[in-house]
């Protein structure tokens, strides 16, 4: 799985063709050491984001 930066002790990943059928273009956010089951983030085709699961428990900036 590809790392596409690191924030503090958090990876951001992506895989490549995954779930059947496709899923839209997201990234996979864990932290440590990437995971399966990590926080997922859709990014939509107008440059949002929607968090689709919080796996990782990643806490939220107020």
């Amino acid at each position: 799985m590809p790392q596409v930066f690191k924030v503090g002790s958090y990876w951001v990943y992506f895989w490549a063709n995954e779930g059947k059928p496709l899923e839209p273009i997201h990234v996979h956010i864990a932290q440590g050491s990437p995971r399966q089951n990590a926080t997922k983030v859709w990014i939509t085709s107008v440059g949002k984001c929607i968090v689709v699961n919080n796996a990782s428990n990643i806490p939220q900036l107020h």
